[in-house]
C-alpha cells in the first residue's frame, strides 16, 4: 500500500527532529541487538486516527562538501521530489530569517502544498515573530512547540485534510517486492534481466535511475510487481553528494513490499550501509532474499565460502536465501524467482494451532527454560495472531521471565519444524488473561 509522503525541511537549529520523533512517537522500534545495524531516523512511518503517511526529515541527510546555503538547496530539492505535502519548519523564536525566505522560494516554484510549522512558540517572546512569517505568502500556519507538545494535533489534522483514510486506499493482492541496495550494485540490471526488457535506464554512474518505477510481470501465471528503488528524477551533482538519498528511497520502498531483494556487489563485498538496509527490512517484517549480484566478475568464484562470510556479516538474517547470478550476463538468474516464490508462501504461512502447541510443548519439555528467584517460565498456549510476517502469541505465566536466549530458543525450534525460509516471525508473549 502506498502512502502520503509528507517532508519536513527548514534551516537547521528550527527543530525539525525534535518535531520528526514527536510525530513518529514509539512507532520506530530498531533493531540494536545486532552488530552492524545502526540508527538511522530520517524516514518512518506515521499513522494518526484512520491515516497513515510516510515522513521524512530532510535534515537527517548528509550533505557532503558542500556549503551551508546548498544543504539547505538540496534537502529542499529532496523534499519537494518525494513529497505530497511539505511541514517548513521555522524558529519561532528567532523570527524570519533570509534563509527562511530562500527555503520558501523554492518551495513556492515546486507548487506543493505547503503548511508553516512556527515552532518553540511556547512564551508571549515567540509570539511577538508569529506574524512576521506571514510574510512569506503561504496559506497555512500553524504555531507549535515540539519540545512541549503544543499544537501537534492541530498539525496533524492539517496535513492529514486531503489524504485518504486507511479503508479507503485500495488494497493490491498481488506479491509486490523491492529490489534494495546501495548505488551502483546493478538494481536496474537486475530488474531489466528478470522483465527480459530494457524497462530502466541502465548506467554505470551511480544515481542515474529516472525515477522509481513498478513494473508488473507474470511468472507461472502468478502476477508479481517489482518495485525499482534506485529512482531519482533529478539529474547532476547536487544528488551525487547526498549519502543518504539512495537509504531514503530504499527505506520508502521496503515499506511498499512484501519481500525485498538486498543486491550485493559480488567484487565489493558487504559495507555498513548494505547491514543498515537489511536491518530495516527485518524492523518492518519484509521477507528477504540477499542477491549476490556480479558473480561473473569474480576470481575464482567459491561459493560456500562467498556464503560463510555472509552468514558472518549478516549473522541476524540466518534465515534469509541467498542467490548468486550475474544480472548482465544472465548467468543463473533462473535461481532468483524460485526463491521469490518459496518466500511468497512462507510470509503467509498459517501453522495449525494444535500442531504448533505440539511443538512449543516438546521443546519446553526438552529445554526448560532457567528459574529465576524461584520462579520459572510456563507457556499455557500459543496460537499463530498474523502473517506477513508470521506471529505467534505465547501465552504465560510471566512475560518478564521470558529471557531473550529462551526466546531464540523458541524461535529455531519453530523453525525446524516449519519452513519460514526468508520470513522474519515475531514472537509475542502475555501474561495469562491479558487480551491476546
Amino acid at each position: 500500500m502506498k502512502y502520503p509522503t509528507v517532508a519536513l525541511v527548514g534551516r537547521p537549529n528550527v527543530g525539525k527532529s525534535t518535531l520528526f520523533n514527536k510525530l513518529i512517537g514509539t512507532k520506530i522500534s530498531i533493531i540494536e541487538d545486532y552488530p552492524g545495524v545502526t540508527r538511522d531516523r530520517i524516514y518512518g512511518e506515521v499513522k494518526y486516527r484512520d491515516y497513515h503517511f510516510s515522513l521524512i526529515d530532510t535534515g537527517g541527510i548528509d550533505v557532503s562538501h558542500e556549503l551551508f546555503q546548498n544543504e539547505i538547496k538540496v534537502q529542499v530539492e529532496i523534499a519537494i521530489e518525494e513529497s505530497d505535502v511539505v511541514v517548513f519548519v521555522v524558529d519561532g523564536k528567532e523570527g524570519l530569517t533570509a534563509n527562511d525566505k530562500e527555503v520558501s522560494s523554492m518551495l513556492f516554484r515546486s507548487g506543493k502544498r505547503v503548511i508553516v510549522a512556527i515552532n518553540k512558540v511556547d512564551s508571549k517572546q515567540s509570539n511577538h515573530h508569529l506574524y512576521d512569517f506571514y510574510e512569506l505568502g503561504f496559506s497555512e500556519y500553524i504555531p507549535i512547540s515540539a519540545e512541549h507538545n503544543n499544537g501537534i494535533y492541530e498539525l496533524l489534522d492539517a496535513i492529514v485534510r486531503d489524504f485518504p483514510t486507511d479503508e479507503k486506499q485500495e488494497e493490491d493482492t498481488r506479491i509486490k517486492f523491492s529490489v534494495i541496495g546501495r548505488p551502483n550494485v546493478g538494481k536496474s540490471s537486475l530488474i531489466n534481466a528478470l522483465l527480459n526488457e530494457e524497462r530502466v535506464i541502465v548506467s554505470d554512474v551511480a544515481g542515474t535511475t529516472r525515477d522509481s518505477i513498478d513494473s508488473v510481470f507474470k511468472y507461472h501465471n502468478e502476477e508479481f510487481v517489482i518495485i525499482d528503488t534506485a529512482g531519482m528524477r533529478k539529474k547532476g551533482k547536487v544528488f551525487e553528494s547526498v549519502e543518504k538519498y539512495s537509504l531514503l528511497r530504499s527505506l520508502k520502498a521496503i515499506d511498499r513490499s512484501d519481500i525485498c531483494l538486498l543486491v550485493i556487489n559480488a567484487e565489493e563485498g558487504v559495507i555498513e550501509q548494505d547491514k543498515h538496509i537489511a536491518g530495516y527490512a527485518l524492523e518492518k517484517g519484509k521477507g528477504l532474499i540477499l542477491v549476490v549480484n556480479k558473480w561473473d566478475t569474480v576470481e575464482n568464484p567459491n561459493i560456500k565460502d562467498y556464503t560463510t562470510m555472509l552468514r558472518n556479516e549478516f549473522q541476524f538474517l540466518r534465515y534469509a536465501p541467498i542467490v548468486f547470478l550475474s544480472a548482465l550476463t544472465k548467468k543463473r538468474i533462473h535461481t532468483l524467482m524460485p526463491e521469490v516464490l518459496k518466500v511468497a508462501e512462507n510470509i503467509q504461512r498459517e501453522v495449525k494451532t494444535s500442531v504448533l502447541n505440539d511443538v512449543i510443548n516438546d521443546s519446553y519439555a526438552l529445554n526448560l527454560p532457567p528459574s529465576y528467584k524461584g520462579k520459572r517460565l510456563k507457556i499455557y498456549f500459543v496460537h499463530q495472531a498474523g502473517i506477513k510476517p508470521p506471529k505467534f502469541v505465547f501465552q504465560v505465566n510471566h512475560k518478564g521471565l521470558v529471557h531473550f536466549s529462551y526466546e531464540r530458543y523458541l524461535e529455531n525450534k519453530i523453525r525446524e519444524n516449519f519452513d519460514f525460509t526468508g520470513t522474519p516471525i515475531v514472537l509475542q508473549f502475555k501474561n495469562k488473561g491479558d487480551d491476546a
